[in-house]
């Protein structure tokens, strides 16, 4: 049986978390920010995926044992941004008077109690009239009286109730109360000038505000990226973005869908693949499949190509006739003869990065692998490549990388390759910095909408997760009830989308259940392009 996979949705606490980050080298045009860290840009001469233009300066704090979080928040700050236009990221240390003025927004992170901030930010934040969004900590450095009587709020106090749910447009998000770093809840000076756009909730029913907006100033009132899930309040903030990062020129009201069958290779079953391409087709629901065109099992002596398997490339077309668009799912999706972290087996392990099973059950990812170079990357597209050629099928033009796992280097030669990817990355401290990746703290992200990462790539995204009937790996079962829960929830997002992926073994009883309830919240089937015209 095959084995699928969770990537980590994103990890951490404000002070004990072990996420972390990777940002591709992505060079701009754009104005940076004096710094002695220099700033790091989003890429350009590329539209952005939602089809705005906004120039978003993130800042972040660096000091204190944890400094390097702020790194990996503003990666993940830069992310979304990067869906309504170009941004720029660079420490707060290093902000001089006026570096506002050549941005249209400006997005200030504050992971790091009391971290010195510089008086011309806080001046200008106090002056301009350009939309501010403020997360968390050092709220209580903007001490000019003028803004008190503008917002009508100050500084208040850290809420460390166990809010377990944040309550945002109508729909309850989940919070994990494992995140002990509390919520900031501010002190009204005149309520009339200060709207509530989404409320915490604590254990016994009442409540406080999580994120807030006055004029041109938004607040949240606690790191958002902090231990999230398919359904958290994360969402709530991945739609405040348009609010203050302007609108992306489509409509909000607009809901689209995504399923990918997932983990296709020369040892799938030609009638569990057609049955699939039949009932989608008859929904008129394109679809993603994720091919990898070897199969390998070096314990059993098994290794084979599509070439090999002339029924599943017969599938794989009809596939295609019936709306499906192959995507390059790695060549082998398992590494040499070694457990990677199962088996050795094709589909069941990863190809680009070691893992290991611990005592405890979990997986723990390891590092690259030792021939981690940007040709060992290509050579093995390359060679996926021919055999989708010679297949018929054509080359893909969109890369999957097997259990959402590769290095910073990876992914940077993948996007050189494609330029577009269809997953959640992993990402690590190094790039913002300037510093060598570091391996040692990663972490995944998922996306309500399409985004073009800090990689550079187009990311397609998949953000409510896929069927697991069976526990695995400390990880629960999953079922079609849990994700239509989360597709409804995401309907919170502006311009949002349901993405999930399956798997053909699973027959088709599941796949209707959750294609008949995600058309019937609303959402309207699209193949994974058009996600990124």
């Amino acid at each position: 049986m095959r084995i699928s996979r969770r990537t980590l949705l994103g990890a951490g606490a404000a002070l004990t978390a072990v996420a972390a980050l990777g940002v591709g080298v992505v060079n701009a045009d754009a104005a940076t920010v004096s710094a002695t860290t220099p700033a790091v840009t989003s890429k350009s001469g590329k539209a952005a995926p939602g089809g705005g233009t906004a120039k978003t300066l993130v800042l972040y704090d660096t000091t204190g044992d944890y400094g390097w979080m702020g790194e990996v928040y503003a990666t993940q700050t830069a992310n979304l941004a990067s869906h309504f236009g170009s941004w720029t990221a660079t420490p707060v240390k290093g902000y001089k008077a006026g570096d506002l003025n050549a941005y249209t927004a400006v997005v200030y992170i504050g992971s790091t109690y009391d971290e010195q901030l510089p008086a011309a930010f806080l001046a200008d934040v106090t002056a301009t009239s350009k939309p501010v969004t403020w997360l968390f900590d050092n709220i209580w450095q903007l001490t000019d009286a003028s803004f008190a009587a503008k917002h009508g709020f100050t500084s208040g106090s850290f809420d460390f109730a166990d809010v377990a749910e944040v309550d945002y447009k109508g729909k309850k998000l989940t919070r994990d109360t494992t995140d002990k770093s509390g919520i900031m809840n501010l002190s009204m000076t005149d309520e009339s000038k200060v709207k509530t756009l989404a409320t915490a909730v604590r254990p016994d029913g009442t409540t406080f505000p999580w994120a807030v907006q006055s004029g041109n100033f938004t607040y949240v009132g606690e790191i958002p990226f902090a231990y999230v899930t398919h359904d958290d309040r994360y969402l709530a903030f991945a739609d405040l973005l348009f609010d203050s990062l302007g609108d992306t020129g489509v409509s909000r009201d607009r809901h689209r869908a995504l399923v990918r069958i997932e983990d296709v290779g020369p040892d799938s079953d030609p009638a569990e693949l057609k049955a699939i391409a039949d009932y989608l087709y008859s929904q008129k629901v394109p679809f993603s499949v994720a091919v990898y065109p070897r199969f390998r099992d070096p314990k059993a002596g098994q290794d084979y190509t599509l070439l090999n398997r002339p029924k599943v490339v017969s599938a794989l077309r009809y596939m295609q006739q019936r709306g499906g668009t192959m995507l390059m799912h790695g060549y082998t999706h398992q590494y040499g003869n070694v457990a990677n972290p199962y088996d050795g087996v094709s589909a069941n392990d990863f190809e680009f990065y070691l893992a290991h099973v611990d005592a405890n059950n979990s997986v723990i990812y390891d590092g690259p692998v030792k021939e981690d170079s940007a040709a060992y990357v290509t050579s093995r597209v390359a060679a996926s490549s021919l055999i989708f050629a010679l297949a018929g099928l054509g080359v893909p033009t969109t890369f999957e990388p097997p259990h959402y796992a590769a290095s910073g280097l990876d992914y940077q030669t993948i996007n050189s390759l494609f330029g577009k990817r269809y997953d959640r990355g992993l990402y690590f401290p190094g790039v913002l910095t300037g510093a060598k990746f570091d391996y040692s703290r990663q972490f995944g992200q998922f996306f309500p909408y399409a985004v073009r990462d800090v990689y550079g790539s187009v990311v397609i995204p998949e953000n409510i997760g896929n069927v697991e009937p069976e526990p695995f790996n400390n990880h629960p079962a999953r079922l079609p009830s849990d994700l239509l829960a989360s597709a409804d929830r995401n309907l919170v997002v502006r311009d949002g989308v349901a993405s999930f992926f399956y798997h053909s073994y699973l027959g088709t009883d599941y796949l209707k259940t959750l294609v008949t309830g995600i058309k019937g919240q609303g959402y309207t089937f699209v193949s994974g392009d058009p996600m990124v015209s």
